[in-house]
C-alpha cells in the first residue's frame, strides 16, 4: 500500500518543503506567513510562524546542506532564513522584478538559487562576500510568466517552465561562485549565461506548469495544461521527446522518484505514476486507492440540478451542495516533494499534507 499518512495543517496549502531529516516541514497556508511544524510519527506541532513577507508566499525550498530556508512571494521579494539563537533570522534578497515571484529553488550546491516570476524572467541569486549580501542576475528569454525552475545536478544548467507554452534549458554559470564550467551536451551554448540551450514546446499548446530533471540529469519531464506529460532525453544535446496524453484533468507538478519513474499531481486530486517502457513512457497507475465513496450532501444528481435551478429562479443561495471525493485529497494537489527514505509528500488546496511510499 502506497499511502502512509495525511494531516490537515491549514484551510489551504500552496507550498511546502521538508528539512534534510524529514522531521520538520515548512508550509504556506495561502497567506503571507510560513508555518514550520515538527513531525513526530503521525503528529505535527507548530514551532514557528514567519511573517516578514507582505503578500502570499508562492515558493518555499529548504536547503538540505546548509539548513537555510528560501522563500518568495507575490510581494516581489525573496528571503533567505537562517536558524540561529532558536529563531529564524531573515535576509532580504532584492530580486529586481516588477511582478510577483512564482517559485524558488536552491541549486544542488546551495551556493546560489533561482526565483521565477511574472516579469518574464528568472533571477539567479548568489552571495557576494565583499558586500555581504545576495545579488541577482536575470535570465530574460521568456515571453510570459515563468511558473517553475529546476536545477540540473551539475549545478549550472537550469530548466524553466512558462505560460508561453515552452520549457527551456539555460546555462547559469556564475564566475567566482561556481567551479570550472562542467562538460555538458550543449557545448558552447551552456557557457553563455542566460542564453537558451534548447527550447521544447508543449505538445498541444498548453501552459508548461512544471519541469523536473531526472536524477542523472540526462533527461527532464514536464507537465502541461493540455493534459500531457512530456519526457525529453537530452543526453545527446538534441531533444528526443516522448509524450503521454492522459484523460484526466491537467497535472501541475511532478517528481522523479527514480530514473525510470515519475509521479505527477494536479487537478484530479490523485497522484499518478508514469514508468519508462523501452524508448518511451507510459501511464502506470493512480496511486491513491479509491475508498469507494461517492458525492454526498443535501442534494445529488437530478435533485442537485433542481436545487440549482430553484436557486437561480429565486436568486437565493439556499443550502450548499457538498461533494466528497473518493480520494484522500479533497481538492487539487498543487505541490509534490521528495521526502527521502523512499517516500514523497503532497499538499493541496484542501489544506492536507499527505505522505506516500514511492511506487515500485
Amino acid at each position: 500500500m502506497s499511502f502512509k499518512q495525511i494531516s490537515r495543517l491549514a484551510p489551504c496549502i500552496t507550498a511546502h518543503a521538508w528539512n534534510a531529516d524529514g522531521n520538520k516541514v515548512a508550509i504556506c497556508p495561502n497567506t503571507n506567513e510560513i508555518h514550520i511544524y515538527a513531525r513526530s510519527g503521525n503528529n505535527f506541532t507548530l514551532e514557528h510562524k514567519l511573517t516578514d513577507h507582505d503578500q502570499v508566499v508562492t515558493g518555499i525550498d529548504w536547503g538540505h546542506k546548509t539548513n537555510r530556508l528560501l522563500t518568495c512571494s507575490q510581494d516581489r521579494n525573496a528571503y533567505v532564513w537562517t536558524f540561529t539563537e532558536n529563531r529564524w533570522k531573515p535576509v532580504l534578497v532584492i530580486l529586481r522584478i516588477n511582478r510577483a515571484a512564482t517559485h524558488c529553488k536552491w541549486s544542488p550546491e546551495e551556493n546560489k538559487f533561482a526565483v521565477a516570476s511574472g516579469a518574464k524572467c528568472v533571477s539567479i541569486c548568489y552571495f557576494e562576500e565583499d558586500n555581504d549580501w545576495w545579488v541577482s542576475k536575470h535570465i530574460k528569454k521568456h515571453k510570459s510568466t515563468v511558473l517553475t525552475v529546476d536545477w540540473h545536478p551539475n549545478n549550472v544548467l537550469i530548466a524553466t517552465s512558462s505560460t508561453d507554452f515552452k520549457v527551456r534549458v539555460f546555462g547559469a554559470h556564475i564566475k567566482g561562485t561556481d567551479k570550472a564550467m562542467p562538460t555538458t551536451p550543449f557545448g558552447a551554448k551552456a557557457q553563455a549565461f542566460g542564453e537558451p540551450c534548447v527550447e521544447i514546446d508543449s505538445p498541444f499548446g498548453g501552459w508548461a506548469h512544471a519541469v523536473k530533471w531526472s536524477p542523472s540529469g540526462n533527461s527532464l519531464a514536464f507537465v502541461s495544461h493540455d493534459s500531457t506529460v512530456s519526457f525529453v532525453d537530452l543526453s545527446s544535446g538534441n531533444p528526443q521527446t516522448s509524450v503521454v496524453k492522459h484523460n484526466d484533468l491537467p497535472f501541475v507538478d511532478l517528481v522523479y522518484t527514480s530514473e525510470t519513474t515519475v509521479v505527477a499531481v494536479g487537478f484530479n486530486s490523485n497522484p499518478t505514476s508514469f514508468t519508462k517502457a523501452g524508448n518511451g513512457w507510459k501511464l502506470a497507475a493512480k496511486i491513491d486507492e479509491s475508498s469507494g465513496g461517492s458525492a454526498t450532501g443535501p442534494a445529488k444528481g437530478p435533485a442537485a440540478l433542481d436545487a440549482f435551478k430553484n436557486k437561480v429562479d429565486k436568486g437565493s443561495t439556499g443550502t450548499e451542495i457538498e461533494t466528497i471525493l473518493t480520494t484522500r485529497h479533497q481538492n487539487a494537489i498543487t505541490k509534490i516533494n521528495l521526502l527521502g527514505k523512499g517516500q514523497f509528500s503532497t499538499s493541496g488546496l484542501d489544506g492536507n499534507l499527505a505522505v506516500w511510499d514511492n511506487p515500485k
